[in-house]
């Protein structure tokens, strides 16, 4: 009777033990999506839409797991509903950054208002393009701003609008693998309105506050929390600040979501005391504390200060004072006053007051290239003036202040991004392609200059490639040895091999670190194109030509001679005039930019110092040491 009842108690425990096994098994997956539901909901971004802003609407955003739906049936896992409501599916193996990714992709349907409830939605449900292209817009902000990981390899995104992707593809199709952006499987992530049950359309109130002006108010509330978590400084106890600029900053962040999180961790300062101390005639930024001054006594209409703003804004997020390099700073501060400009008049933000630069011709035009066009028209710079004032920049930089540099970069790239994204996805008009690829280009900084000597080398340094040959069989037809293929074989008879110039500047001011630096990197990246020798002429008042050089002596073991003066164009003639140069091999001249102008005819680039500047302006790549 003990056995049997051991036996008994033995096979309970083994069950519970099971049950427990399951039990965990499956809470570890629930677990996994309540973390990340929690994440998405307390986002500053979604905040909004979970609990409306006046208090006087219900409908929020909210999870609920579904049991015998048709989600589960078309193993999908997340589906949205026009009342804020998010059913997801508890059995979807996922990890916990693609739940985020899922949840916020509902969410973000919400926000773009891709759920109303018009009348002319209820009547008219989206098509499966329109569906498509609307969860392509999503994935496409998603990706923008990082917001988890698809549970899917997705293909590149298309960039245009939804309305403009679904009349495309209803002509050509939809493109395969962009079914991966929906979070619903084989059916559809979107109910519409007219799927509500009739008792839960019945109680919806009267809406105050739609899904996407709800979602504007969280853009602004996550800038703002974001220049707190970078660090900015925050406004200083004394500052003062003026009614009537405060409610020009509060218009962007209520009323232009391009602008909005820029406005949104932005302070004015509004104070005669400053701005006579500064100089300021109109208005000034400085970018390491996020502060924009103002005079208060200058008189501009509410439009004229929205316009001021922006073109701050603008400037301390573009990051135009740690893009002076080599340039003359007030000149190049004038350059962008044009661009910025441009754009603000083409983008219709606010009026352009009296006597700020603009110019309809460099409409399109980068600050770079407007810089070397004002450049050489001094007569007109002298009557030049930006927002502070004649002769004086509008870009401040306080070298007593502790600066937080690298936190404000991604807060300003984030304000920016999320801008971008969320007004190209709602359609808020046509933007200069000047000001998208600048902010576009904030998430892909520039490739150190050894990448860009690399990338030049791989282009116009060819190496030896091997030829396909039946004198050799490849190895990889075992499997059908029946049919014979050719395999890679490298010619033994004698051929050309790559070669390049160096016109190597030995005059006393040139740096003999930056000197071993270029040399070092000339020689690793001859090695590795399979290039035997390179041809160097070292040169100050006169050309020393050294001929050709092994790679291996580039580097360490070459004797540096002269260290007169710098006069390039002689070095320059011998390799061109020589004739056992090829007549197609690139010349790279290596200088400190203290030289006199040079005229190559054939494949060059430069090599510089990134303090300094050529004195004149060169036709082939600049690649600048650091």
């Amino acid at each position: 009777m003990s056995a049997a009842r051991g036996g008994a108690a033995a096979a309970q425990g083994a069950a519970a033990r099971g049950a427990a096994r399951g039990a965990r098994k499956v809470d570890r997956r629930l677990e996994a999506a309540q973390h990340a539901w929690s994440a998405v909901s307390g986002n500053p971004m979604f905040r909004a839409l979970a609990s409306d802003p006046t208090g006087n609407d219900p409908r929020a955003l909210r999870m609920q797991w579904a049991e015998d739906t048709q989600l589960i049936r078309d193993r999908g896992h997340a589906r949205v509903h026009a009342d804020g409501t998010v059913i997801a599916n508890k059995h979807s193996p996922l990890e916990p950054d693609e739940w985020v990714w899922v949840f916020a992709h509902c969410a973000l349907h919400l926000g773009f208002g891709h759920l109303c409830l018009g009348p002319a939605d209820a009547a008219s449900p989206p098509d499966t393009e329109l569906a498509v292209a609307r969860c392509v817009v999503v994935a496409r902000f998603q990706a923008e701003l990082r917001l988890g990981r698809p549970p899917v390899l997705l293909p590149p995104l298309p960039t245009a609008f939804e309305e403009q992707l679904a009349e495309r593809w209803r002509i050509s199709g939809i493109p395969s693998g962009l079914s991966g952006c929906s979070a619903g499987g084989a059916g559809p992530d979107l109910v519409p309105p007219a799927s509500l049950p009739t008792s839960s359309a019945a109680s919806l109130p009267a809406v105050t506050l739609s899904w996407p002006d709800r979602f504007a108010l969280g853009l602004g509330q996550a800038a703002a929390e974001a220049v707190d978590e970078a660090g900015a400084l925050r406004p200083v106890a004394g500052r003062k600040t003026d009614e009537a600029w405060e409610v020009a900053r509060r218009w962007f962040v209520s009323s232009y979501p391009l602008l909005a999180g820029l406005a949104a961790g932005f302070t004015i300062v509004s104070d005669v005391a400053v701005a006579r101390e500064l100089s300021i005639s109109v208005a000034a930024v400085d970018p390491s504390a996020a502060e924009i001054y103002v005079n208060p006594l200058a008189p501009l209409t509410t439009e004229e200060r929205r316009f001021v703003i922006a073109h701050e804004m603008l400037h301390a997020a573009l990051r135009h004072g740690d893009r002076i390099a080599h340039r003359d700073p007030y000149l190049w501060n004038v350059a962008t006053d044009y661009v910025i400009n441009g754009w603000l008049v083409e983008m219709a933000v606010g009026d352009l007051p009296e006597g700020v630069l603009y110019d309809p011709r460099f409409k399109d035009a980068g600050a770079e290239e407007v810089y070397d066009l004002i450049a050489t028209d001094l007569r007109r710079l002298r009557r030049l003036g930006t927002l502070r004032g004649r002769g004086m920049g509008d870009i401040l930089s306080d070298a007593r202040r502790t600066h937080r540099g690298t936190e404000l970069d991604e807060y300003y790239r984030r304000a920016l991004a999320t801008g971008l994204a969320f007004h190209e996805s709602n359609g808020r008009g046509f933007l200069p392609s000047g000001l998208v690829e600048e902010i576009r280009a904030l998430d892909h900084p520039p490739l150190p200059w050894d990448a860009q000597l690399a990338r030049w080398f791989a282009e116009h340094v060819r190496s030896p490639a091997p030829r396909r040959s039946y004198a050799r069989a490849s190895r990889r037809q075992s499997s059908t040895p029946h049919i014979p293929r050719p395999g890679w074989l490298w010619p033994e008879e004698e051929s050309f091999r790559a070669t390049f110039g160096v016109v190597l500047d030995t005059s006393g001011s040139m740096d003999r670190t930056l000197l071993g630096k270029a040399l070092g990197a000339i020689a690793s990246y001859a090695t590795a194109r399979d290039v035997p020798a390179a041809r160097v002429v070292f040169c100050d008042a006169a050309a020393y030509d050294a001929g050709y050089l092994p790679v291996a002596d580039i580097a360490g073991r070459v004797k540096v001679k002269g260290r007169g003066g710098t006069i390039l164009q002689p070095a320059i003639k011998l390799l061109e005039r020589a004739p056992d140069f090829p007549t197609d091999a690139p010349i790279l001249i290596i200088t400190d930019g203290y030289c006199d102008p040079v005229r190559v005819r054939r494949e060059h680039a430069f090599l510089i110092p990134e303090t300094t500047r050529l004195p004149f302006t060169p036709r082939g790549p600049v690649f600048r040491l650091r």
